[in-house]
């Protein structure tokens, strides 16, 4: 029995109508009614539009809901965008920000995520911080300096104290693994994920630190024992995976034995 407790998110993207989402967190939240939420805490991100609808779905279960993206002003003439406050209102508890497919077909920067970030802590969100490095990147041996720039980058305008690092997660999404059927082995996820717990121990000065660090990248039932038996895996993000009541629910049972 893995003695930490591990965070299962999934991450649904475009996908899903309010009357979709509802029905899968009715069979979710049943199915998962005797989980041990010491050892083990599921978060769900719909789309913005069913954020209401599952949330009262969830409520007074062992769900957290989570939002996809985030906007770092308060208020404002932003159209289409959704601030923090909003995204609590609404009772968001996480925040998924700058996945990689924000940063490749939005052209988000790590200055612009380390804003998110900053607006998400300010309300005592948590935010899902997404960092991985490209194929190409991978393939030239430059990831891990492409992972240092992202953390340093995003969390720069932060003071990482011990407090504040309980407060983040980090999610190691390398992109060449994600939805390409290419799948990074354990040995070199708990390589990349001791490096990044590396990197927040320095940023904070601290001998130890407590941050959060999940994987991300084609996780599936098939796999994600390996992943999470890993010392610095503390959790997965998963995708597609976690769009079927069944695959979803092989992955959270296999993580809680």
């Amino acid at each position: 029995m893995n003695t930490k407790k591990n965070l299962i998110v999934g991450n649904w993207k475009m996908n899903k109508t309010i009357p979709e989402a509802v029905t899968f967190l009715k069979d979710l939240k049943y199915s998962i009614v005797n989980i041990n939420t010491n050892e083990l805490e599921i978060v769900v991100c719909p789309t913005f539009t069913a954020l209401y609808s599952v949330n009262k779905e969830i409520r007074n279960s062992n769900i957290k809901l989570g939002a996809q993206n985030v906007y770092f002003a308060k208020n404002g003439a932003f159209t289409g965008e959704i601030s923090a406050e909003m995204l609590k209102d609404v009772g968001c508890s996480y925040v998924i920000i700058g996945h990689s497919e924000r940063r490749q077909y939005f052209k988000e920067t790590n200055k612009n995520i380390g804003r998110k970030i900053k607006a998400v802590l300010e309300l005592n969100l948590i935010p899902i911080i997404c960092i991985g490095e490209t194929e190409k990147e991978n393939a030239s041996n430059i990831a891990f300096d492409i992972i240092k720039k992202q953390i340093l980058d995003s969390l720069k305008e932060l003071k990482l104290s011990k407090d504040m690092a309980s407060s983040i997660v980090l999610a190691y999404e390398p992109v060449w693994a994600i939805g390409t059927g290419k799948i990074a082995t354990a040995e070199q996820i708990q390589k990349m994920h001791y490096f990044i717990r590396k990197i927040c121990t320095q940023m904070s000065n601290l001998k130890d630190i407590n941050i959060k660090i999940i994987y991300g990248g084609s996780v599936n039932s098939n796999n994600v024992v390996d992943f999470i038996n890993k010392p610095d895996v503390d959790g997965i993000l998963v995708g597609s995976a976690s769009l079927e009541i069944s695959s979803f629910l092989n992955i959270i049972n296999k993580c809680t034995k």
